[in-house]
């Protein structure tokens, strides 16, 4: 079963970002930054828990309790996780998840629990996952060392590309076309690292902004405010395929990668058991086969809402990645 999350949950989320204690990841220091530990910090003794501490449940102890799962996804971000005009939930990371909610329920052997979809955002999900309001994040998110210090990542189960979106009369064509050029990122994501170190290897100065979606950065770019999107190339692929087809016409990705990114599922940090079943599944799936119908029914055929067909075969890293799972991250 599946049922809307209410305002009482909006509210708690509310609460858990006020009590967050720890900085979020797009604010955490690099490791080998001199203010990152301060020398009095280094020094001092781990705090014993006082007493009558109780560490908080682990997952699958917590969906037992509640006889639901949390689980985030996002808006727009086709063909991973999405909404259409009913509010229900598609995607390829929602359908690998729908299969991890099973394995959930076989294990805790309560086939009643309820899947209680969460609206998350690229800003708000790494803080969802850690403070507990969800149980699963299933949307596109890249497994880096940065993140990791915050949430538990899956094994891969895609590998993006990070390219730009350009208007076709704009005359950008690589990254050396980007000298004085705004370029546009969604808050929350990595493309602005990307985007960061291309122009500084170059010595190229752009304007760098961030929009608060993938839908406002994309406009921005359509409007002329940027010239630039940089974004993972699937997630851009599903914006122009989304689009009317007058605005598809206008935009073009260019071929020039700045990086590329492995996509896991996130979960709280140090819970074996639960990245235990996340894993199987994925990797079940994996050596079945059933991965390749699932992947050519997201990615290279017809999808809900529109029927559009995103036309793009397996990658060969996807495939050894398939072949060899691993939740290696960059």
């Amino acid at each position: 079963m599946i049922r809307s999350v209410s305002g009482l949950l909006s509210g708690f989320l509310l609460l858990a970002t006020a009590a967050l204690a720890a900085p979020p990841p797009s604010l955490a220091l690099p490791p080998d930054s001199s203010a990152a530990v301060p020398p009095a910090a280094a020094a001092t003794p781990p705090l014993e828990p006082p007493p009558g501490y109780q560490a908080p449940p682990k997952t699958l102890e917590r969906i037992a309790q509640r006889g639901a799962i949390y689980i985030a996804h996002r808006e727009a971000s086709i063909p991973f996780s999405y909404t259409d005009n009913e509010g229900s939930v598609h995607g390829y990371s929602w359908e690998l998840c729908m299969r991890i909610v099973d394995a959930v329920k076989a294990r805790l052997n309560q086939p009643s629990i309820e899947v209680v979809p969460v609206f998350a955002t690229s800003s708000s999900r790494i803080m969802m996952v850690e403070s507990g309001v969800v149980d699963l994040y299933c949307g596109p998110a890249t497994n880096t060392e940065q993140r990791a210090r915050y949430v538990g990542f899956s094994n891969t189960y895609f590998v993006a590309g990070v390219k730009g979106l350009v208007r076709k009369d704009s005359g950008i064509r690589s990254v050396e076309d980007l000298k004085g050029r705004t370029v546009v990122t969604t808050a929350g994501t990595t493309s602005d690292g990307y985007v960061k170190g291309a122009t500084a290897r170059r010595n190229i100065f752009v304007n760098l902004r961030t929009a608060r979606t993938h839908a406002d950065a994309f406009n921005e770019v359509l409007n002329g405010k940027a010239d630039v999107f940089v974004l993972d190339d699937i997630l851009l692929k599903g914006l122009l395929a989304n689009s009317s087809q007058a605005d598809a016409y206008k935009l073009v990705i260019l071929d020039e990668s700045f990086g590329f990114e492995p996509y896991g599922l996130m979960f709280r940090r140090n819970d074996p058991e639960f990245k235990r079943i996340v894993d199987e599944t994925l990797v079940g799936l994996y050596r079945s086969g059933e991965i390749e119908r699932i992947y050519a029914k997201w990615f290279q055929s017809a999808i809900p809402p529109k029927g559009i067909n995103l036309e793009m075969p397996m990658s060969p890293e996807l495939k050894q990645l398939i072949k060899t799972p691993n939740d290696r991250g960059i």
